[in-house]
């Protein structure tokens, strides 16, 4: 998104100030008349539910990507990561760091993934819960954790891209992650939220989020 929003800023000179957080908590928050422009969230129910509030613009629902979760850990742990999600069994791995599952849609992937592998249960008195997918890789880069669940986009990030490795989940163990995005009716910026929405739909985006580890679907015709 910082990649993103750099770009849009840069061609067409409007200025974008990104908000982090868990999809369920700004779900809430935008119901209670929080001062938004865009809502981009993990869960599709989310911003559809927004829509048919009567919260957002008309045709301004759009799915934009699919996310990726991966097994993360520093470069100086010493965690063998070859039997992927099995390898969290290893018993020097004292904390393990997911997001939130009750509002964070990477957190639920990340359950739905160590369930399908009967490990959930093994595990789950070692988790750290992030109050988001972000939170929770800086627990692991910290030290807080030992090893995170968290999303291939950010293990691809430049912050962290060299910090650590990671191996990916595979992706028929955990419901997809797809992402949405929706400008809000409430909007005092719905000029600049407009362009923003149209940037997003071009090639340049489509190539940028596919770098990060994004499945995108083929981009419709504008």
């Amino acid at each position: 998104m910082e990649d993103v929003a750099a770009r849009f800023q840069q061609q067409s000179g409007k200025n974008v100030k990104v908000i982090y957080g868990s999809s369920g908590n700004f779900f809430q928050q935008i119901q209670n008349g929080a001062p938004f422009d865009m809502f981009f969230s993990a869960n599709l129910d989310y911003p559809k539910k927004l829509e048919a509030a009567g919260l957002t613009e008309p045709h301004s629902y759009y799915p934009y990507a699919k996310g990726k979760i991966v097994i993360w850990v520093p470069n100086g742990s010493k965690l063998n990561l070859e039997s992927g999600l099995a390898s969290l069994l290893d018993p020097g791995i004292n904390k393990i760091a997911i997001a939130n599952p009750q509002h964070a849609p990477y957190g639920q992937a990340a359950v739905a993934a160590l369930q399908k592998q009967g490990l959930y249960d093994k595990l789950k008195d070692k988790f750290v819960l992030g109050e988001n997918i972000s939170q929770t890789a800086s627990f692991v880069v910290t030290g807080a954790a030992d090893v995170g669940i968290i999303a291939l986009s950010l293990a691809l990030s430049p912050p962290m891209k060299d910090k650590g490795r990671f191996a990916e989940i595979p992706a028929n163990t955990y419901p997809p992650i797809a992402q949405a995005c929706v400008t809000l009716s409430a909007s005092k910026n719905k000029d600049t939220a407009r362009a923003f929405l149209a940037f997003l739909k071009t090639p340049t985006v489509a190539n940028l989020l596919k770098e990060y580890g994004f499945e995108v679907d083929a981009r419709p015709a504008n």
